[in-house]
């Protein structure tokens, strides 16, 4: 089957057929092999691609910029502060001016394609970045690119996969433990999500461990329970720190992520609530009692928080080996969307 993903925009992997997902997948393994190989390296030679940034980033900024000169083009740094982009009805707080509509057809006109990174400090209400990034899609005829919004981060996720099969090979069947961790940063849904969506999506077993008052979002765990009926696998929660490290789990995800009503108390109070539960991180000791897991993260990794220094930097951690293939994953989204490339699976 030849995949054909030109013009698409990627937002998050459930809109993603697993055909699109594999030629991905399939691609960034190949640009990894043979990285400044011949046959990618003029892929979108000249062109520009634009990277919006409304929260700042070290491995997505980048790992994004390599990509782009990676491939033959050029990536160009913007924020929000230097355009003059109206307040939209999401609750972004940008300048007064030029609509959405505007802007986006402008920007179209200079670029190959846009990033946009906007999480839960940039918005008033959850699923406010999304909603922007999607208003942007709506009217930019080049393909868009999330780099991580409030809800979703499917570079990350494509990544968290790709660095999973390298280390075990084919993922059905096998378990991922998902597991809240105490800390100091009041974390994001976007990557815990994406995660959960496409390990879930491509077949795998997921426990799902977090303290009670940390629920995720209803709409995304119905997805994931969707997901593993259609492939007959297994989804469990779990409330307690414990339970979920068992014989059958060959990857541990521990994630720090605020609680449903972050946007009402704030982040300070978020932090405050979080740090009491110390019993919430994943150590070596924990790790045992699992089928020789996997330790994955998709980094700033808060150690002694969320992991201990043990097992972050042990022989099972493989969140540098994740972390480089987000490099790889993006070259992949950027070939196949915006130069055209099509893929056999």
């Amino acid at each position: 089957m030849l995949v054909n993903m030109k013009g698409k925009d990627v937002i998050c992997t459930q809109e993603l057929s697993v055909q699109e997902i594999n030629a991905l997948l399939k691609l960034a393994k190949e640009m990894k092999a043979d990285r400044y190989g011949d046959k990618y390296n003029q892929l979108i030679k000249d062109q520009t691609f634009l990277m919006f940034f409304f929260n700042p980033s070290l491995r997505t900024r980048i790992s994004f910029e390599s990509a782009a000169t990676e491939l033959g083009g050029h990536a160009q740094f913007l924020e929000p502060k230097t355009m003059r982009l109206k307040k939209t009805s999401g609750g972004v707080e940008v300048q007064a001016g030029e609509t959405i509509e505007d802007a986006a057809q402008v920007l179209a006109r200079y670029a190959c394609g846009m990033g946009i990174r906007i999480l839960e400090t940039s918005v008033e209400n959850y699923g406010d970045g999304n909603a922007l990034l999607r208003e942007y899609a709506k009217w930019m005829d080049v393909p868009i690119i999330n780099m991580a919004d409030d809800k979703y981060h499917p570079c990350q996720g494509l990544s968290d996969v790709m660095g999973m099969q390298e280390h075990k090979g084919d993922l059905k069947g096998k378990t991922i433990l998902m597991t809240w961790a105490h800390g100091a940063l009041a974390r994001s849904y976007c990557s815990v999500h994406e995660n959960l969506l496409i390990t879930s999506r491509l077949g795998m077993n997921v426990k799902l461990a977090y303290p009670k008052g940390y629920d995720l979002p209803e709409e995304e765990i119905a997805k994931v329970k969707v997901n593993c009926e259609a492939n007959g696998t297994k989804f469990e929660i779990i409330n307690d720190p414990d339970v979920g490290y068992t014989n059958d789990v060959e990857f541990v995800y521990s994630r720090n992520w605020f609680g449903p009503d972050f946007y009402k108390i704030g982040k300070e109070a978020e932090i405050a609530r979080a740090s009491k539960m110390t019993d919430w991180i994943c150590t070596q000791e924990r790790m045992d009692h699992t089928n020789n897991a996997l330790y994955i993260h998709p980094m700033p990794v808060d150690r002694g928080k969320e992991v201990t220094d043990e097992v972050a930097s042990g022989p099972n951690s493989i969140i540098v080996n994740i972390a480089e293939n987000r490099l790889h994953t993006q070259k992949a989204i950027m070939a196949m969307t915006i130069a055209g490339m099509k893929v056999e699976i």
